[in-house]
C-alpha cells in the first residue's frame, strides 16, 4: 500500500496526462507503456532509454511526468532528475527504480522528484504514483514517508542511520558505479567531472565507510550494487 504527502504542484494539471519514459530496458518501457496508455486520461508520448534521447524528448514534447530509472547508460538518474526539475519545472518526476527506496528515495525527493517507488511493485502501482504527482502530492510507500516525516519531526533522523545514509548523492554515485565495474575514467565521463574530483568522491566515501584502502571499498560497493540487483555494468 502507498502513502502520499502533500505538496505543491509545480507541474502543469491538463485534461490529459501526458508520459515519457525514461529506462534502460525495453522489456519495462513497453510494460509501463501499456499500462499507462490503457489508464483513463493518460497517454505515452514517448520513450528513451538514455539521459540524452530523455532530454531531447522532453524538450520536444514537454510531457506532464516523467517516469525515470535511476541507472542509465550515460548518466546518473538523480542528475537528470535535477536537470529537467531545472530546464523543465513544470514537468513532474516518478522514480522507477531497482534501488532500495530506503538509500534513494529521500535523494530523489531531494533532487526534485515527486515520487519514487521500486520496480518490485507491480507498474499499475506507477498509474497510481503518476495520478498523485499530478494532484500535487509526493508519492512514496507509507514506510518511506513515515521516516521522512519523523525526520522532519524531530528535526533529525529518529536513530543511528546505515553508514551508506552519509555519503552525499555525487559520493554516493561513484561508489554505486565503483560497484558496477566502471573506472575512474569512465565514471568521470558519465558524470561530466574531472578524474582529481571522482578521486576525491572515492576517497570521502572510503573515509565515511570506514575503510582503510580503495580495494576494501571497490570490494564493498561491489557486494552492494550485487545485492542491490545491479550488480555489472549496464
Amino acid at each position: 500500500m502507498m502513502h502520499s504527502l502533500l505538496r505543491e504542484n509545480t507541474g502543469a494539471q491538463s485534461d490529459r496526462i501526458r508520459v515519457v519514459i525514461v529506462d534502460d530496458h525495453p522489456a519495462i518501457r513497453e510494460a509501463l507503456s501499456d499500462t499507462i496508455n490503457s489508464a483513463m486520461g493518460m497517454e505515452v508520448v514517448g520513450q528513451a532509454s538514455t539521459a540524452a534521447e530523455a532530454f531531447r524528448l522532453i524538450e520536444k514534447e514537454r510531457p506532464t511526468v516523467a517516469v525515470v530509472d535511476i541507472s542509465l547508460e550515460d548518466a546518473h538518474g538523480l542528475d537528470l532528475v535535477q536537470n529537467i526539475r531545472a530546464q523543465f519545472p513544470e514537468v513532474l518526476v516518478v522514480i522507477f527504480s531497482m534501488y532500495d527506496e530506503s538509500v534513494y528515495a529521500e535523494r530523489a525527493i531531494r533532487a526534485g522528484a515527486s515520487g519514487y517507488l521500486m520496480k518490485s511493485e507491480p507498474t499499475q502501482s506507477v498509474v497510481e504514483a503518476i495520478r498523485a504527482v499530478v494532484r500535487g502530492e509526493v508519492y512514496l510507500s507509507r514506510r518511506m514517508a513515515s521516516r521522512i516525516l519523523s525526520k522532519v519531526a524531530m528535526g533529525r533522523a529518529p536513530g543511528p542511520g546505515f553508514a551508506i545514509d552519509e555519503l552525499t548523492d555525487r559520493e554516493m554515485a561513484v561508489f554505486q558505479m565503483l560497484g558496477q565495474g566502471y573506472t575512474i575514467e569512465e565514471i568521470a565521463e558519465r558524470l561530466n567531472l574531472s578524474r582529481k574530483t571522482v578521486e576525491t568522491y572515492r576517497r570521502r566515501a572510503k573515509e565515511k565507510l570506514g575503510f582503510d584502502s580503495v580495494a576494501e571499498l571497490l570490494q564493498f560497493a561491489v557486494q552492494w550494487t550485487h545485492a542491490q540487483g545491479r550488480g555489472g555494468k549496464l
